[in-house]
């Protein structure tokens, strides 16, 4: 709806015009979306919608920042898409200022996936099933390369829950908690083979493991990070890795050299070499100059020239030279409330307790302010259940039952509550929805509908 405005008063014509393409497609189809057919659906008065609109495309530059929030739906890659179209309606892409910036959930999501840990890309985001592209990996790495498109996370575990993947290696990551309907989650990783973990604490999937390999702390390691913002850091190590404990890396390639892979790094020096061989958004980044900077912003022309914090000023990255504004539909969420399960469930982080709480919820501050499994009730649905603050909620979806205590939240609407996922004694994710976006098969998790009970004291008590 706010494209809808931005069109008819304030888009940006004449950048429009040069720098975008697909601009009267976007226009067709979001010309019913006015601010008063939309303000039942979203829940937000028209004026309110206006101003929004007028705001951010009258500012000199505008930013846009957004978080799990927006993807994790059935229609997450829409959502997505919507607000890089808004960006270039508006011209704020290719300025100062401007832009667009997904918040990763932890430090090195944008490095990882800048060396190629998404499944369906090579480093630097090349595509798996470009043959030009892979045969030109293969005779890098002397190596055949599968040519399909990889499995993602909801993806993979299907596969180990029909017997389609046997072994999985995990590392310092806990889909026995972070896996949306964990009864399958968990089903499927019981189903497996051989499971490794390699982590630095005894995890819920860890539990499952036949082997655990003790992994190394942020600290205990050297070795570099990227942020959403292309910032290449430094991390060194500070102190020593407990007992038997390694670097991630040392044990990777330990593991590879017992399976005859003859790999002959020494140092995390060697690796980022090798990297910087087969992605070009390194090439101006060498170790040396990481030492002597500490951090720097790719892309760079070469090793002695500033690295730009400001991209797609001229061009874009597509065969036109353009950006490219795709509309898109507005669909429901895969699961709606209904008389069964009235409430719709969200699920998240809390400021204390990080993912699923393998590390903070062993901090003792940490745990001290926040110790307790809750869930976040609106003033009303709360008096509805006839219940107050600290009584005990029964939480249920299609998928399952927890049990944990009532917190009042008036910034919660009527109708919607929050529950963390990073408490086992209640685990959030037993209860969400698994249903993928066709395109980024990023699963619903924050949008499941639920029903609230109170659980009579004469119960707790039992």
């Amino acid at each position: 709806m706010i494209h809808t405005i931005i069109q008819e008063e304030l888009y940006d014509a004449k950048y429009v015009e040069e720098h975008t393409e697909g601009f009267e497609n976007l226009k067709a189809a979001t010309a019913a979306t006015t601010p008063e057919a939309m303000s039942p659906i979203c829940g937000i008065a028209p004026e309110v919608i206006k101003q929004t609109a007028r705001t951010y495309a009258n500012a000199n530059a505008a930013m846009i920042f957004w978080g799990m929030g927006v993807s994790q739906h059935t229609h997450g890659t829409d959502n997505a898409r919507c607000l890089i179209s808004l960006a270039l309606l508006t011209g704020n892409v290719g300025k100062p200022g401007s832009g667009l910036h997904p918040l990763r959930g932890q430090n090195n999501v944008q490095g990882a996936s800048d060396a190629g840990l998404i499944p369906m890309f090579f480093p630097d985001y090349k595509p798996v099933t470009d043959p030009e592209t892979r045969a030109k990996y293969e005779k890098f790495w002397g190596a055949e390369l599968d040519p399909e498109r990889g499995l993602t996370v909801v993806e993979i575990t299907d596969a180990a829950y029909e017997g389609t993947i046997k072994a999985m290696y995990i590392m310092g990551e806990n889909p026995a908690m972070s896996d949306p309907d964990q009864n399958h989650a968990r089903a499927a990783l019981a189903r497996l083979d051989h499971l490794v973990v390699q982590d630095i604490f005894m995890t819920e999937t860890a539990a499952f493991a036949d082997v655990i390999l003790p992994a190394s702390a942020f600290p205990e390691k050297t070795g570099t990070v990227t942020n959403t913002d292309r910032r290449v850091q430094l991390g060194r190590q500070a102190v020593n890795p407990p007992g038997d404990a390694r670097q991630d890396w040392w044990i990777i390639t330990a593991l590879a050299n017992r399976l005859g892979l003859n790999w002959s790094y020494e140092h995390p020096q060697d690796i980022f070499g090798e990297m910087r061989m087969v992605m070009p958004s390194l090439t101006g980044i060498s170790w040396s100059r990481l030492e002597a900077e500490d951090a720097v912003t790719y892309p760079c022309a070469d090793e002695t020239s500033q690295g730009q914090d400001v991209i797609f000023g001229d061009a874009f990255p597509t065969p036109s030279g353009r950006g490219r504004m795709t509309p898109a539909d507005i669909l429901p969420p895969d699961e709606q409330p209904d008389a069964d399960y009235p409430i719709v469930m969200s699920t998240g982080r809390l400021l204390e307790h990080w993912h699923t709480g393998s590390m903070t919820r062993r901090a003792t501050v940490l745990d001290a302010l926040e110790p307790t499994a809750e869930v976040h009730i609106s003033p009303d649905d709360l008096s509805s259940l006839s219940a107050k603050g600290g009584d005990m909620i029964a939480v249920e979806t299609r998928r399952g039952r927890i049990e944990l205590a009532a917190r009042m939240d008036p910034n919660l609407p009527k109708g919607m509550i929050f529950v963390p996922f990073c408490f086992t004694e209640a685990p959030a994710n037993m209860l969400t929805n698994p249903a993928l976006d066709p395109y980024g098969k990023i699963p619903e998790l924050k949008f499941s509908a639920a029903r609230l009970s109170l659980i009579e004291q004469a119960a707790v008590a039992e």
